[in-house]
């Protein structure tokens, strides 16, 4: 398990890898709500305190929602913070379009908004264009900056290409398994390979970057930088790692991100 403070409020959330002992287990004793996964799949939150239904935190100069959801989620993931900021530096001062599928709600979205750039943000799920849509207004991000796209990510890159569009930037955090917008199955591992190279078609003569995010155990950041090498693209410099949350002296590994940048 994992203790997380949101602003004001602490949670505590399955993790798979967090394998040690706890640090300061006096900060366990009361937190605002805990999630407990069923053993017939998904699960719960109990609460121990009054908690909002939502409340809004603040990352420098951009602000979002966060709520328990029922899949466990906050809607936000802090540990990609390292790539809201270099999304921001990459695109200052350029006038770029970025292409963002898989978007979920859109902190990626909105770094790149506040940056300057405008932003194609495709997902399946209606609520999180809407809760996406609600980051944009906190952030005092520019109407008409964002055009919001409800379908299918894989069917959508295909479309694009069809139709010769181009992008200067593009990122992408595909889920290990999902269905899209009219239940299209995919699975990571087959169908991640195929979108790579129809994204690659879509890169403008003046690209910026490449950006891959998986939070799938089995898609090791070797693999993934692997898949970026043999795309026919110029890439300047492609750099993979782990992301990181962390904690006191250590860190907590907790997905994987890939840059290709030119």
């Amino acid at each position: 398990e994992r203790l997380e403070r949101w602003g004001k409020h602490t949670v505590v959330r399955p993790d798979p890898v967090a394998l040690w002992d706890r640090v300061k287990p006096q900060l366990w004793e009361n937190p605002d709500a805990v999630y407990h996964r069923s053993s017939a799949g998904g699960g719960e939150w109990e609460y121990k305190k009054n908690l909002p239904e939502s409340w809004i935190i603040r990352y420098g100069e951009l602000s979002f929602k966060v709520s328990p959801t029922g899949f466990k989620h906050m809607g936000l993931f802090p540990e990609q913070g390292v790539n809201w900021d270099l999304i921001a530096a990459l695109l200052a001062g350029r006038d770029a379009h970025i292409l963002n599928l898989f978007a979920y709600t859109g902190a990626a979205t909105v770094a790149a908004a506040r940056a300057g750039a405008k932003v194609t943000h495709v997902d399946a799920s209606k609520g999180v264009l809407s809760w996406a849509n609600e980051n944009l207004r906190l952030s005092r991000v520019p109407a008409g900056q964002v055009r919001f796209i409800h379908d299918d990510s894989k069917k959508f890159i295909q479309r694009e290409v069809r139709r010769k569009s181009r992008y200067n930037g593009i990122i992408m955090d595909p889920p290990s398994f999902g269905r899209g917008a009219k239940g299209e199955v995919w699975k990571l591992e087959d169908d991640l390979w195929d979108l790579l190279k129809d994204a690659a078609e879509l890169m403008d003569s003046n690209p910026v970057f490449f950006l891959v995010n998986s939070y799938s155990a089995g898609l090791s950041p070797l693999v993934v930088a692997n898949m970026l090498s043999c795309l026919k693209l110029r890439f300047r410099t492609i750099t993979c790692g782990e992301l990181l949350i962390p904690f006191g002296e250590r860190f907590l590994p907790s997905g994987t991100s890939c840059w290709g940048e030119f």
